[in-house]
């Protein structure tokens, strides 16, 4: 793996991951204005700059991933998603005031600790 297709790769996750976390915060907006009566939910989302600004960002992750499935096998490209995880759970715990137990961080652990096992084995 070259180092373009490695930053190429951790770009399409970064983004993917933050994508997911304006979604998130645009979706809690829309969802509070539509429960004080100030529209549909539907309407809410559809209009909301965070939302808008998600799908964006997620559109600019998708074709990152593309590109990056046009480069490297899905094998090895696809275990890099458990780094989105962790980027998630971090960010929607720091970010957006939810609550993980350990359970969660230590299952997310995991899952990224099945990354690096596929990183550092070379197929035979």
């Amino acid at each position: 793996m070259t180092a373009a297709s490695l930053s190429l790769l951790l770009f399409a996750v970064a983004t993917a991951a933050t994508g997911q976390v304006l979604l998130k915060h645009g979706m809690q907006l829309a969802t509070e204005k539509a429960t004080a009566g100030k529209g549909s939910l539907a309407i809410n989302a559809a209009t909301s700059p965070w939302v808008l600004l998600g799908l964006t960002v997620f559109a600019i992750s998708a074709l990152a991933w593309l590109t990056t499935l046009s480069r490297l096998p899905l094998s090895i490209a696809y275990p890099f998603n458990a780094l989105g995880y962790l980027a998630i759970l971090t960010a929607s715990v720091v970010l957006l005031d939810e609550r993980a137990n350990i359970w969660t961080w230590v299952g997310t652990l995991c899952v990224v600790g099945g990354l690096v096992i596929v990183v550092v084995t070379k197929p035979t």
